[in-house]
């Protein structure tokens, strides 16, 4: 096992909010960031988007995430193969994987329900740790909210797996290396 580094990632799901009911369903895209914990780097980013199985991006979907179906249609791919490409490039079973929050769950269920193998087998949940921290009053916060209380400046268009997980490493940086700023 690798401690000198985390692996970040952050899931986007279909979604929809009709009459008043938020519902989730498959994975979309998936972003990740490598947080090395000896430099506080953060070394490597990618974003995947997901082919679907069985849902379909809604107006809803896009307007929260940004995420459009054509490119959905033209960029994803089977889950299954991005599950394998994150493994061969982040380190998958070497490595500690990260998100803010369970998408670790999400991940095993839909992983379980097409008969895929997880990535990874270390996972933290930075929310739980964040709010664990002694100066955290608000123990129910967002990712976006933490990060103010940690006085890291958010980057980007939240909803993005691809941001969000980058944002995720550099809060990140500021638990396990609280001496260094996040960039």
């Amino acid at each position: 096992m690798n401690y000198t580094r985390i692996v970040c990632f952050d899931l986007e799901m279909c979604c929809w909010d009709d009459e008043r009911k938020a519902r989730t369903g498959e994975i979309i895209e998936i972003g990740v960031a490598e947080l090395d914990l000896q430099s506080g780097e953060i070394v490597r980013r990618a974003q995947h988007y997901v082919l679907p199985e069985q849902d379909e991006v809604s107006y809803f979907c896009t307007e929260l995430t940004g995420i459009k179906p054509e490119v959905i249609a033209k960029n994803g791919k089977p889950l299954g193969s991005i599950l394998k490409s994150i493994e061969q490039k982040f380190g998958g079973r070497h490595k500690i994987y990260a998100a803010w929050g369970h998408d670790d769950r999400i991940l095993r269920a839909e992983c379980e329900a097409k008969g895929l193998k997880v990535p990874f087998e270390e996972f933290l949940n930075i929310a739980t740790l964040f709010r664990m921290q002694r100066h955290v009053k608000k123990k129910r916060c967002g990712q976006r909210a933490a990060m103010e209380m940690a006085g890291v400046e958010w980057e980007g268009r939240q909803h993005s797996g691809y941001v969000d997980a980058y944002n995720l490493a550099r809060l990140t940086k500021t638990l396990f290396l609280p001496e260094q700023k996040a960039e």
